[in-house]
């Protein structure tokens, strides 16, 4: 079985922890590979990463992918070293003790393991219940509260230690795969423009966002300041090809089957028809995907600001959401760039997706 090189960009991203609020590492990331590329990389107070093609062309067309990911964060340590905690974003409870993690502090990484009371010890009923998270914490090996704290301060960051795996052939599996790998397309897009032999006449502007876990956030305030007239975010959407996934329930979506197509309320229908005229110019395969209701993702933000915005999502087929292990076939996030390299492409001056 061949096996599919994951690109060193969005390795990179991978490997960088940034739960929200503390996105700095992937911000890094992001300016490192997109700063030969594009006339203009700016910052703002949110900590988004905004990187600019083409500043004088039209229409202005914003891509929006963000970079944060779940995290957990210290909020209490007891008398005897033990670290207690809040999460960073949309855990499953179920799945949090017993991992390796790594808190970022002043000092670097510390590493622990997130613990609770073991099976052997609990009541028949306690052993039918998800704990809750203060019956959980992460242990770090301390003899006692000053030394933890000499080691890690309340407010540090930890993620899960779950890194980057290709399982076979072009299915890859890694702890924040939403949305690492939304930040690399919308990055990798442009790049792939600024080295293009066809002639781009739009602006493009590509947006590293963060805080979209934590309410898409950095997308609301990115999008204001770069007044698009189109846009496109991109995520990670369920793959419903796995045991115990009721298609009647929740639609009918693969990996490998190629990027996702949203259609619904937070869709604009002109940029919906030239995403999929697009897939089908440049022969990708996608899938659609209906949502009749605002969208989890940086759309729904970006669709609202100012007077709104012409706003396209596009997804990637992800298994196992929030997990410590998600898992993608890296030909959709290749296909992905390619729609959207495509979709860019064809954009004439003056097209604004009013209908």
């Amino acid at each position: 079985m061949k096996t599919t090189k994951v690109p060193s960009f969005l390795s990179d991203l991978l490997r960088a922890r940034s739960p929200s609020g503390y996105e700095s590492e992937a911000q890094a990331v992001f300016e490192r590979y997109l700063k030969p590329h594009v006339d203009r990389l700016e910052k703002d107070p949110l900590g988004n990463r905004i990187a600019t093609l083409h500043p004088k062309g039209n229409p202005t067309v914003m891509l929006a992918g963000h970079m944060d990911e779940l995290g957990l964060m210290i909020t209490y340590v007891n008398s005897e070293g033990f670290l207690y905690f809040d999460t960073i974003g949309g855990h499953d409870l179920s799945v949090i003790s017993g991992r390796r993690v790594v808190i970022q502090t002043a000092q670097g990484p510390v590493h622990g393991v997130t613990g609770k009371r073991a099976i052997h010890l609990m009541e028949d009923d306690d052993r039918k219940k998800v704990p809750k998270k203060h019956e959980m914490w992460i242990d770090i090996g301390a003899k006692g509260k000053a030394e933890a704290l000499s080691r890690v301060a309340i407010g540090d960051v930890a993620t899960y230690d779950h890194e980057l795996q290709v399982l076979g052939g072009s299915l890859a599996t890694a702890r924040a795969f939403d949305n690492k790998v939304g930040a690399y397309v919308v990055g990798e897009t442009l790049i792939r423009l600024s080295q293009s032999k066809r002639k781009v006449g739009a602006k493009v502007v590509s947006v590293a966002t963060a805080q979209e876990e934590i309410g898409v956030r950095g997308a609301t305030t990115s999008a204001y300041a770069v007044h698009p007239q189109l846009a496109v975010a991109v995520d990670v959407g369920h793959a419903t090809d796995h045991p115990d996934c009721d298609n009647r329930k929740h639609g009918e979506t693969k990996l490998g089957g190629g990027p996702i197509l949203c259609r619904g309320a937070n869709i604009n229908p002109e940029i919906f028809a030239r995403l999929k005229e697009a897939a089908k110019k440049a022969g990708i395969p996608h899938q659609v995907e209906a949502d009749p209701r605002p969208t989890g993702t940086d759309a729904r933000a970006i669709q609202m600001v100012r007077g709104g915005v012409a706003t396209g999502l596009v997804s990637i087929p992800l298994r196992y959401m929030h997990t410590p292990s998600e898992v993608v076939d890296l030909e959709d996030v290749e296909r992905c760039v390619l729609l959207l390299v495509e979709f860019i492409s064809g954009l004439k001056p003056g097209d604004c997706g009013h209908w």
